[in-house]
This record gives structure tokens, sequence and C-alpha cells, in this order.
């Protein structure tokens, strides 16, 4: 099966592939004989129902600072190719939920990967909630009373963005912190949605986990351990990664939440434990695939391609 695949992504010459699940995701589809287009969310364009985009021919290599070669631009329908990958990194604000509405358009005929309605529908730090009882204690608020009445509750805490990304403006606060108010001050001009504030997992100093499920089922693992005197293990913010395998508490957790992803048609899923706690579940554009094969685990890229022609398959023979 050889398929046209577009990938909607940020500007593929400023990344960097050594990390990059995106770029995994192309080499894999490459090597399988699929033709590739690329290009950037601005340049995805509606008319009536007819959903199109400035794309450009894409070869890649592994080499870095010269892992991609574009052909000249053209405007075609989307509904033409055969696959979408969404992979813009967040944030996850209007332009993105945008992005979606427009490729829902063309999905299932095209297949959107990741289900387009089901990424709106599923924002990483509030499609976990549907979990509670796999979950840390977690609120989500931007009223300083409610927020009191948790600390009083449950002692340290974290705040973060509703809507963050990549560890950024991730905070632990103390049961007696004098910054507290100053920090509230400052997320409230900040960030106009309500915000996550949840326990503070003290073992987070030993990981967060990042397993990647394919389908619903979990393929592999990585565990990110935050530098010291940080407690964000974001490999972007220093945290190191290490080879891991699956707890048992981590299979029920990835038993509990498959068969919605599933369900949801999204297929290539990163979540997040710390200390057998769900934290976050990432559909938007999960990485880690690079780091669980640099580390010896198998290459999750093949798994992903694999789900995808299954399911390209499914549509074409219906």
């Amino acid at each position: 099966m050889t398929l046209t695949v577009a990938v909607q992504m940020d500007p593929i010459q400023a990344i960097r592939i050594a990390g990059d699940t995106t770029f995994a995701l192309l080499l894999e589809a490459q090597a399988r004989g699929h033709r590739l287009l690329h290009y950037t969310p601005d340049r995805l364009s509606m008319q009536g129902q007819v959903v199109t985009a400035r794309v450009e021919a894409l070869t890649v290599q592994d080499v870095e600072g010269a892992h991609a070669t574009l052909g000249p631009v053209e405007r075609i329908d989307l509904s033409s190719v055969d696959v979408v990958l969404m992979r813009q990194d967040p944030p996850f604000d209007m332009a993105y939920i945008t992005a979606t509405h427009m490729l829902e358009r063309i999905h299932p005929r095209t297949l959107v990967v990741n289900n387009p309605a089901e990424v709106r529908n599923a924002p990483e730090k509030l499609f976990v909630l549907d979990f509670p009882e796999l979950m840390p204690p977690t609120l989500i608020t931007r009223d300083k009373a409610e927020i009191e009445a948790f600390r009083a509750e449950h002692g340290a805490i974290v705040m973060k963005p509703l809507h963050g990304h990549g560890g950024a403006a991730v905070f632990r606060v103390l049961p007696e912190d004098a910054n507290f108010g100053s920090m509230f001050d400052l997320f409230s001009v900040t960030f106009r949605e309500q915000w996550v504030v949840q326990r503070f997992l003290p073992r987070i100093t030993e990981g967060d986990k990042r397993i990647i499920l394919v389908d619903g089922e979990p393929m592999g693992a990585i565990n990110r351990v935050p530098a010291l005197n940080d407690i964000r293990s974001n490999m972007v913010r220093g945290g190191a990664a290490a080879a891991s395998d699956l707890t048992e508490r981590e299979r029920a957790i990835c038993t509990a939440i498959g068969p919605e992803l599933k369900r949801r048609g999204l297929i290539l899923v990163g979540i997040d434990v710390i200390d057998g706690n769900l934290t976050e579940i990432n559909v938007t554009s999960p990485t880690g695939i690079r780091a669980i094969k640099r580390l010896g685990g198998p290459d999750l890229a093949v798994s992903v391609w694999d789900a995808i022609e299954s399911r390209v398959g499914r549509v074409l023979s219906a």
C-alpha cells in the first residue's frame, strides 16, 4: 500500500531531529514508500466545504541540518491525500482548535492522525479527569478561595496552566508559602482560563514516566528524571531520560484508558505517570518515540504506521 501523507507541522527546517517524534514518523513513512507532503498550519484554508493547503513535496534523511528537502509549493485539496498527520506543537489555543474544525471536514475518508474532533474534545489536562481513580487529587479553577481550601486539605501543591506545554510555568507551592499571593496574581494576569492544581507528588524526583500507547496499546516507555533543584522532568527543561519497563500499576492504567483512546481514534498518545499516578494524557503532538528507540527500546514509528495503514485499509474497503 502506497499512501500520500501530508504532515501539518511547524517549519521542518527548524526542528531538532535527534528527539523529534514527527521526524521519526516521516522517516518510517518514507522507508515504506509513502509520498510525503509538508505544510505549516498557516497554509491551511477552507472555502465552502473544500479544505486546501499549500504544500511542498518532502524527502527526509537522518542528517542533522540536512534533514529535509522541499519541492516547490503547490495548492492541493487535502481530501485528495490518504493521511494527514496533525503534528504542530501546542499551544492549544484558538488557532489549534480552528485547525481541528477544518480537518474534521475531511476525516475519516482522509485519515487525520489524531482524529481532529477528539483532539479538540480531549485537552490533555482535562481529558485525564475522566479517570479520577487513576490520578492524584486535582482541582481545575482560578478561584483563590478554592485553591486555598485545596492547599489546606492536601498540603504542598503544583500549579500549572491548563493549556500549557513543555513544562512551562509549572510551580510547586508549599503549605506555608509567602510567594503564593504573588504567584496567584501572576497567573491571574497571564492565563485567562482556569488552571490545574494538583497535590504535589514528592517522588517526582525519581521520575515522570512517559508511556506511548498506539491504538490503545502500551508500546514503550521512558522515565524522565528532573534536573537538580527542578520539579519539571521535560527533556526540554533539562530532564534526563532513562530506559524503563512498565510496573503492574502502570499496565493497569493503560488497560483502563486504552479502549477509550482507541474508540476516539487517538492512534498516537503519550501519557505521563508519576509514582503510579496518571497526570496527563497527551493527544496533540506527543513525543518520546526517538528517545525510546535511542535507549534500546522498540522503534514505535513502525507500530504507528502499522496502525495507520490498517485504518486506511478499512476505510478504502468500506
